[in-house]
This record gives structure tokens, C-alpha cells and sequence, in this order.
């Protein structure tokens, strides 16, 4: 396995050489090969990190896939920074940032104005982003995107003007997610344009206004192929990419049968939470006519959708757990979720898991909606992919909904709502499901249980269902 990551990494740092490469030289630019070189093998080391599962070589390389010189650079760099899932910045990224921040107290922070150096590369970037010295950076307002295009101006000042490492680092800037209009009613590409504004004054580039308009409407091209995922014609690709998306920010996840029903709970309620705080317009950005008003219709209609998908199947998810948890609090607190339902499946021998003893139902409740249809389907037939932390089906919670519906589940999930809060016990919470659910539930955790009993003797497991 070990032989098959270095190949894969091998292969990846030369197809990150060859696109920087080709970029400095439609650019018109002189690279410095040990340089370069020394900067593809930083990107990619840093993209195959161990906690990369969705911001990795493969997504900066699709990213700039059909982008220009420009567009491919920022690309290239714009995820290179990711404090929250790399847990921290390595040796090897922070010797190009250390010189303008540092850490106060488990932040970063940038230096004050008497202790940064002389650097117009610094100047311009933190410009473009309308950082100043001082500053307190935060994950969710630009900190990874700010020190990533620090990172690619650092990296490329050999090698192009500062003219295009500014329009590079727009790009980059135009990446940061999920951001609304301004008090003022300026929308991120209004802002961002002002600032270039600015850039282009103090820099003295002679952009004209075409220039300026022509700079964020690629950023914007870049900043919306980012995010393309989220407009995915089928919802079972979006939804295999917030399961990848999953493990960047719960690491415990990596532990495949030893993560416990809580943290894989708190996992889900995360990702629920952020879905019902996300909105099509905070993901998909517009400037003038990038891009035309029918396409950027279609990927916030295709995005809506998608979240009402998520909504409803991680609600769906998160009402299985709570069932699994609650019970599961009847043996300790922190119960792996593998001892309750089973070991993931593998490659080695055949274990029971408690899909194996819930019995097949009819759905006593229709579908009322094709909402409904669809994450039937997914919690039954499952996502697109299966992950290595997660099985790509949801027989739990496709017996549940089975047995009493879509609208008792979404009312029991408030319940299960409190007692996640801690205002619901658990016992009151497995009162207020319904009797045979829960005792069916039960008898297959017990039946799970039974066979590793048979399993220790030396006997055969059972996986046949009840």
C-alpha cells in the first residue's frame, strides 16, 4: 500500500511540475527549474497529507483543469494551506510564512507592522485580500486562502511580474467560501474588484477598467469550479464528496471499527448544521457576465436541490444514530459504533453486522414527494461510493423510515434534536420511538453480539437475517 502512495504522489508531483511549467511559459516567464521543482514537490506533499481526503492532488488539478495559465496556478495553490485539517502548518509551508505570522495563543496572527520585513510580495497580497498587520486570521474569513496565495507569490516571484502573481492571488482570494454582501450591499467579486483598484493604483500595473473587470471575472470562474460539487446533476455525487469531506475535520473518523456513536453522531449533526446554514447564493459567485444569468440559475436551482437532498438524507442518518446511541447508553458513554452494529466490512473473515438481523419491511408510509423518493433511494441503495470509514448504504435508517415513514422520522428527529442537547434522556428518547422499531434494533444489536460470543469459542458466525 505504502509502494502505491509513493507511486501516486510520484506521478502527482509530475503532473503538478508540468502544469506549473507550462503556465510560467504561456505567461512569458523564466523559471528557475530547482525552484520549481522544489514547488511542485511542496504542493503535493502537503495535498497528500494523511488527513486529505477531498482537498487533495486530484481536486487542484480538476480545479484548473480548463482554466488558463492563471487560472491553473491558482489552482495549483489556492487549498495548499489547511490549518483545521492538516492540524496545524508543516515545517516545509511555514518557512515561507513565518517571517509575517505567527501564533498567539493557538492563532495566527500577522506580524506587527515593526517586526514584518520589507516585502512588496507580502504588500500586495495582503492588499488583495484587505488583511492588515496585526490581524487576527480566522479559518472561516480567508486565513487558508490568504497564507496560499503567500505561499504561490513566494513561490513564483522568480519567475513572473507582479502584475500576474496579483491576478493569481485574485483568484485565489475569490476562493474563499460562503461569503454574502457586504452592509453596503457589495457582493465578495464587488469587493474584491475594489481592492485591485486599489492594488493596481499603489503597484502602478496601468490596469484599465476592462482589465480589472476581465481579472475578477476569471476569479470568479475559478472560485465557482471550486465549488462545482455542489451543483452535481445526481445528489449521490454531492453527497459522496461531503462524505469525504467528513474525515478532514472529525480525524477520529480515520479509525475505521474503533470511532465511537458519539463522535460519528457529532460528525453528522456538523454537516447537518452546515447544510441548513448554507444557501445556493453563499456558494456560487456572479460578476457582470461570469457567468451568463441562465447558467448561474441552473447551478443555484441543481445547488437547492442538492441541499434539500442533504437535509433530509442526514436527518434521516442522524435519527438511525440517535437510536443506535441511545441504546448504547444502556453499556457506557463511549461506545465504538463498530461493537454496536458490527465491524466494517473487509477483506478478511466475514463478521456479523446488524443489518444482517433487520428483517425486510414493506414502506408502510408512501413517499409524498420526489424529495422523499430520492433519499429513500440513497439511504437504501446508497450514495455513488462507499468510503473507508463508512459503509455507502444506510440499512438502519432505511428500516427505519420503512417502518414509519418520512413524516414520523423528521418528528422523532426533534427529539432526537433534545437529546443530543442533553434535554431528553435517552430512555425518554427510545419511549418516544416506535415499540417494535426499537426492540428490533435491539435484538439485532444483541444478535451482533451473540455471534462474536460464537466467534470467541471458536464457532461460526450467523448473517443470515431475521
Amino acid at each position: 500500500m505504502a509502494l502505491e502512495r509513493d507511486w501516486k504522489s510520484g506521478q502527482d508531483q509530475d503532473r503538478c511540475l508540468a502544469r506549473l511549467n507550462w503556465a510560467i511559459q504561456q505567461l512569458g516567464g523564466t523559471a528557475d527549474p530547482v525552484r520549481v521543482a522544489r514547488t511542485a514537490e511542496l504542493v503535493i506533499q502537503t495535498m497528500t497529507g494523511p488527513w486529505r481526503f477531498f482537498h487533495t492532488p486530484e481536486h487542484i488539478f480538476e480545479v484548473g483543469e480548463s482554466g488558463d495559465a492563471i487560472e491553473v496556478l491558482a489552482a495549483l495553490f489556492h487549498d495548499l494551506v489547511y490549518v483545521q485539517v492538516d492540524q496545524g502548518v508543516s515545517v516545509n509551508i511555514s518557512s515561507y510564512i513565518s517571517a509575517f505570522v505567527k501564533e498567539i495563543t493557538g492563532q495566527l496572527v500577522i506580524r506587527d507592522r515593526t517586526e514584518l520585513p520589507n516585502d512588496p510580495m507580502f504588500e500586495m497580497v495582503a492588499q488583495i485580500f484587505g488583511f492588515e498587520a496585526a490581524q487576527v486570521l480566522l479559518p472561516t474569513a480567508g486565513q487558508n486562502e490568504f497564507l496560499s496565495a503567500l505561499i504561490a507569490a513566494k513561490s513564483l516571484e522568480h519567475a513572473l511580474s507582479a502584475a500576474q502573481i496579483a491576478e493569481v492571488t485574485a483568484c485565489i482570494e475569490a476562493t474563499i467560501p460562503f461569503r454574502g454582501k457586504s452592509e453596503s450591499g457589495l457582493s465578495p467579486s464587488d469587493r474584491l474588484y475594489a481592492r485591485l483598484q486599489q492594488t493596481n493604483t499603489l503597484m502602478g500595473f496601468g490596469w484599465q477598467a476592462e482589465d480589472l473587470s476581465r481579472i475578477v471575472r476569471r476569479s470568479v470562474r475559478l472560485a465557482n469550479r471550486d465549488v462545482e460539487n455542489f451543483a452535481y446533476t445526481a445528489a449521490a455525487d454531492f453527497l459522496d464528496n461531503t462524505w469525504n469531506l467528513l474525515p478532514e475535520t472529525n480525524h477520529d473518523l480515520m479509525n475505521a471499527n474503533s470511532y465511537t456513536v458519539y463522535g460519528y453522531r457529532m460528525s453528522l449533526q456538523k454537516m447537518e448544521g452546515f447544510m441548513y446554514f448554507l444557501h445556493p447564493e453563499l456558494v456560487f459567485q456572479t460578476f457582470q457576465s461570469e457567468p451568463d444569468a441562465q447558467t448561474y440559475q441552473q447551478l443555484i436551482a441543481r445547488t437547492q436541490r442538492n441541499l434539500e437532498v442533504a437535509r433530509l438524507y442526514l436527518g434521516c442518518k442522524l435519527l438511525s444514530i440517535a437510536v443506535i446511541e441511545a441504546l448504547s447508553q444502556r453499556i457506557g458513554r463511549d461506545v465504538p459504533l463498530a461493537t454496536m452494529m458490527g465491524e466494517l466490512p473487509s477483506q478478511g473473515p466475514s463478521v456479523a453486522q446488524l443489518e444482517h438481523f433487520l428483517p425486510q419491511v414493506s414502506m408502510t408510509v408512501a413517499p409524498e414527494t420526489d424529495l422523499e423518493r430520492e433519499v429513500l433511494s440513497l439511504v437504501e441503495k446508497g450514495r455513488g461510493q462507499s468510503s473507508s470509514y463508512d459503509i455507502k448504504n444506510s440499512p438502519v435508517a432505511t428500516y427505519i423510515i420503512k417502518s414509519i415513514g418520512f413524516a414520523a422520522t423528521r418528528r422523532l428527529l426533534a427529539s432526537a434534536k433534545e437529546f443530543f442537547a442533553g434535554t431528553l434522556s435517552s430512555e425518554a428518547f427510545l419511549a418516544l420511538c416506535d415499540r417494535a422499531v426499537v426492540t428490533t434494533i435491539t435484538s439485532g444489536i444483541l444478535q451482533v453480539f451473540e455471534n462474536r460470543k460464537v466467534a470467541l469459542r471458536g464457532g461460526l458466525t450467523v448473517e443470515s437475517k431475521v
